[in-house]
């Protein structure tokens, strides 16, 4: 503006009146000449002024880089893509799946028993979630380009291409692919060597910018381990370590070109090419805290980890600020008048993308404080949460779950029956799917691969509907269920048109013990060539027990019980099975917690009514012997990782179990009430599933070891861990080498020592075959180097060395053995039947996990076969064990998968054997019940079950303790 005056600019002055003249000066007035030399010098040095400013403006102007134009373009186009809100991509009215490989045949499954996944058309949200308008349908799918086409009652071959391919189902159930939403593999790759280990970025507590993806290793062999399992699709998370482990992908599990892929890479395993969805892994709890805190170092508590998540939410949303004043600046003005590029931090991208909506949250949070404050953090800072991880206490806050923002309640990614293994997995229930259920909330099953085999995340389901899930339900927690909270449920979890070609055809009920897939197509592409399958009777489904809804969590204790309608008598002995052998049902009398009766029993039924005794009424009932827990921490441990409530590691002392027994825990209970109700257990070497020591033989139910036969056993076997577990300390040849000399000298002393109870003492008794000698080991080298030295030790008892012809007859087998794990065992099943050593798998079927298991048999549809059944076909004795402690309540199911996918090796006692007489028999020992019968114990200590013990739907009424009381569930 100018000066109206003097028509001139105002000065850029700091001095300059309002009213744009020079103020006028205090003081004397001077003489003209003096004032007009004094405007002269005045105007000088505000020229200068004016220059200096203007130089100024111009050197940083100069300075300054000139600002892209194509680079603010893609700015402005980059505010478009942060606005954007996903939706989840629909199925029906695709040509092809964007998975889809030009030339790939289509497929007709005929004759399938088709489960849609979804109840029929009319069914009300009320009806279908109390589990009306389910049903299994017979007819056929047609599978093309990538899609399910078709899926009809018939469709008639002459209609389709002549390239089709056509498959029979014949009846076999037909589902869509298994989704497993918590897995590891690829990132946590197997066999573990540190070079694979990929799955925590542990460089920082707070890395969302870590991403699976580039750790995805598609040679993992896992993956197609898995597959056999029917699992096609896996969401791979980064690990539970930090507060925010970063990015997740979802993928399919088919790789390269026999998977019908064109490359191996895992961009090509991606499950929606287009990436609607981002996925993001946050974890809250005991992981954290215990890796990245210490003194100095956050987070050290819960308290530190609540502030790093909200410090990093603050961050992002920060960012977000930023980004979205530029967007509205640049649009209101045009790239050209912006004078910087639009704010990005690829540290905080993917936060930022998940507060915006477009990432899909999942929260590894077990306990009620974690899932509180995290639900505190949706609400402070506005972000939904798609499912909690673990998730243990959920289904005891479903108040505080629905208080997460957004208004969709997260569901619980939960396992089955697997928790005290830490202290945020010691309080949990197995009803937890049930209860979550019926509050309306939504239950899901993962693996945590490696942490359980994803090739049986089904078993979790199946599991889940033993625990009184709904069958509908317990079926969609592994295929409709997370396909929704992935934002594929148009896409993947159903078995309709225009759904993604994800199939699987099984050889039994998916929900049934040992179900094995017959075949999978991933995308319309099978992915077994020549896939095995198990000779098993075509049972058809399920048809679901509404009964197993009906949960009593804790049995009563009595002294006397009655049970009617018992139909089978599976006791060791065998000689009641006659008693219901013509299929008619039989009583049972219980009098002071010992079976006194089987059969018609009318005096002692009617004695025991007229004293009040009320019988329980069975269906299908079964009465079989209790089983055994053996090989795991049982009666040492209470809580895996906490040391407070654990035995310890005995590396370098030989100790006593008897010596360290801690009775009365949650374990045992827990195995009472599955009918584990004796247990063996051995002192732990460096760690769990490693022993050193002699194990102790004790009954489940004693709240101490000084009850009146509470210890049955008090040295049952001399342990010794030979597999990895060994290698913290020594190497495979030091510690066989050492094994040698010890056993050597044992044999060659001429007397007992004074202390009875040394390690030396036990391995005397060894020698003189009086104890077993029980060595954990996994791998087929370490059991034949083990064989080996049995055989030298024998040698040298007998003062005779190996000939040269080889002779081997009239040679006494002095050294009692066996092998616990036994992993590769079945490549060694003759040699060790010969030398008369059993095998304790721990567990039934082994994984892949270590070096020293990587030779394991996956079975069905991948090899004809597990490991138990090459050792029961050479003819070794065979016992299933607990490699952990949770397994207690899966006993029975164990023995149940050997049955059905034995191929008739087994029959039912033979498989019940495997969880009780075998192991008696494996480690020499005799749990007799004290009352002279030499019946072992199996009057006192035995299960009362409606249905088969050994199947899914087998629910136990009672638990004979083998301590003058029966447990009765009613």
């Amino acid at each position: 503006m100018m000066d109206e005056k003097n028509n001139t600019l105002p000065p850029y002055s700091a001095v300059v009146a309002p009213s744009g003249r020079w103020p006028r000066l205090r003081g004397r007035h001077g003489s003209p000449r003096r004032r007009r030399a004094f405007k002269l010098f005045a105007l000088a040095c505000l020229t200068l002024l004016v220059v200096a400013q203007w130089k100024q403006i111009w050197r940083s102007n100069a300075r300054a880089p000139r600002l892209s134009l194509a680079k603010l373009n893609d700015d402005l186009a980059t505010c478009k893509r942060l606005r954007h809100t996903p939706k989840d991509p629909v199925g029906l009215g695709r040509d092809s799946n964007a998975r889809y490989i030009d030339g790939a045949k289509p497929t007709l499954i005929k004759n399938a028993t088709i489960w849609v996944g979804e109840p029929v058309k009319g069914t009300s949200e009320g009806d279908a979630r109390a589990g009306k308008g389910w049903e299994w349908t017979t007819g056929d799918v047609l599978l093309e380009n990538g899609l399910i086409a078709r899926v009809e009652t018939h469709i008639d071959t002459r209609r389709l291409s002549e390239d089709t391919l056509v498959y029979d189902a014949a009846g076999r159930q037909l589902t869509s692919g298994i989704i497993d939403m918590h897995s590891h593999t690829g990132v946590d790759s197997l066999p573990e060597l540190n070079g694979n280990s990929d799955t925590n970025e542990m460089s920082d507590n707070i890395t969302p910018w870590a991403r699976s993806i580039d750790a995805i290793y598609p040679f993992d062999p896992q993956i197609q381990v898995i597959k056999s399992g029917g699992v096609t699709t896996s969401l791979v998370l980064p690990g539970s370590g930090n507060n925010m482990g970063g990015e997740a992908y979802l993928v399919k599990h088919a790789v390269g070109r026999r998977d019908g892929r064109r490359e191996i890479s895992a961009a090509d395993m991606l499950a929606d090419p287009d990436r609607t969805w981002r996925y993001m892994k946050m974890a809250c709890g005991e992981n954290a805290k215990n890796v990245h805190g210490g003194i100095g170092k956050r987070p050290f508590s819960r308290m530190g980890e609540s502030y790093d998540f909200r410090h990093a939410f603050e961050r992002a949303r920060e960012l977000i600020r930023r980004q979205d004043d530029w967007c509205e600046k640049a649009e209101a003005v045009g790239v050209e008048g912006m004078g910087e590029y639009l704010p990005q931090e690829i540290f905080w991208e993917s936060l930022g993308a998940a507060l915006r909506g477009q990432v899909h949250i999942n929260i590894h949070c077990y306990t009620v404080p974690d899932l509180e404050a995290m639900v505190d953090h949706t609400n402070e800072f506005q972000f939904p949460v798609r499912a909690f991880h673990h998730a243990h206490q959920t289904y005891l806050v479903p108040e505080i779950l629905n208080r997460t923002w957004g208004g969709r309640t997260p569901s619980s990614a939960i396992f089955a029956d697997n928790m005290y293994y830490k202290m945020e997995a010691y309080v949990g229930s197995e009803y937890a799917g049930k209860y979550l259920y019926d509050a309306g909330l939504t239950p899901i099953y993962v693996s945590d691969n490696p942490v359980l085999n994803a090739q049986h995340v089904l078993f979790e389901a199946a599991k889940g509907y033993r625990y009184g899930l709904p069958y509908h339900a317990a079926l969609a927690a592994v295929t409709t269920a997370p396909a929704d909270d992935l934002g594929m449920g148009q896409r993947l979890g159903k078995v309709k048109p225009g759904f993604d070609a994800d199939v699987v055809v099984w050889d039994s009920d998916p929900l049934s013990v040992g179900a094995a897939p017959v075949q999978v197509w991933i995308d319309g592409t099978a992915q077994f060539k020549d896939p095995v399958e198990l000779p098993k009777p075509r049972d058809g489904p399920i048809v679901p027990d509404e009964a197993l809804a009906n949960i009593i969590e804790e049995p009563t204790a009595f002294a006397d019980a009655l049970f009617t309608g018992v139909t089978k008598v599976l006791l060791a002995s065998g000689r009641d099975e006659q008693t219901s052998s013509d299929g008619k049902p039989v009583n049972v009398v219980i009098a002071k917690g010992k079976i006194t009766c089987i059969g018609p029993c009318e005096p002692e039924f009617s004695a025991a009514t007229a004293a009040g005794v009320k019988p329980v009424a069975l269906k299908n009932g079964y009465l079989t012997h209790a089983f055994t827990g053996v090989a795991g921490t049982l009666g040492l441990n209470e809580i895996d990782a906490e040391s407070a409530t654990d035995n310890g590691d005995n590396p370098y002392k030989f100790t006593r179990a008897v010596d360290g027994l801690q009775l009365g825990g949650k374990k045992l209970h827990a195995g009472a009430k599955y009918g584990v109700t004796r247990a063996i257990s051995a002192p732990k070497f460096t760690g769990g599933q490693s022993h050193h020591g002699t194990s102790v033989g004790f009954v489940t139910t004693a709240a101490t070891s000084l009850e009146r036969g509470a210890v049955f056993a008090e040295d049952v076997a001399v342990h010794y861990t030979l597999d990895l577990g060994v290698r913290t300390r020594d190497s495979y040849s030091g510690a066989f080498g050492e094994l040698r000399t010890k056993l050597m000298d044992a044999a060659r002393a001429t007397r007992d020592p004074a202390d009875a109870y040394s390690e030396f003492a036990y391995l005397r008794r060894v020698v003189r075959g009086d104890m077993v000698l029980a060595l954990t080991i996994n791998s087929a080298d370490g059991i034949a180097t083990a064989l080996r030295i049995k055989t030298q030790v024998e040698d040298a008892l007998r003062g005779k060395t190996n000939d040269d012809d080889g002779d081997d007859n009239g040679r006494r087998r002095i050294i009692k053995m066996a092998i616990l794990g036994g992993a590769e065992s079945h490549l060694v099943a003759a040699e060790l039947a010969a030398a008369h050593v059993g095998v304790i798998l721990l567990p039934l079927q082994p994984m892949a996990a270590t070096w020293d298991t990587r030779r394991t048999l996956p079975g069905a549809p991948l090899t004809n076969g597990t490991t138990v059944d090459g050792l029961l076909n050479a003819g070794v004795t065979v016992g299933v064990g607990l490699p952990e402690d949770w397994r207690v309540r899966d006993l029975a199911l164990e023995a149940g998968t050997a049955l059905r996918n034995g191929a008739g090796r087994l029959g039912e006692r033979e498989a019940l054997a495997l969880v009780g007489g075998n192991i008696h028999k494996i480690l020499g020992v005799k749990a007799d019940d004290g009352d002279g019968d030499g019946e072992d114990g199996e009057r006192r200590h035995f299960v009362v079950s409606e249905g088969s013990p050994l199947e899914i739907g087998g629910r136990i009424k009672a638990v004979g303790t083998g301590r003058g009381e029966v447990l009765v569930y009613v």
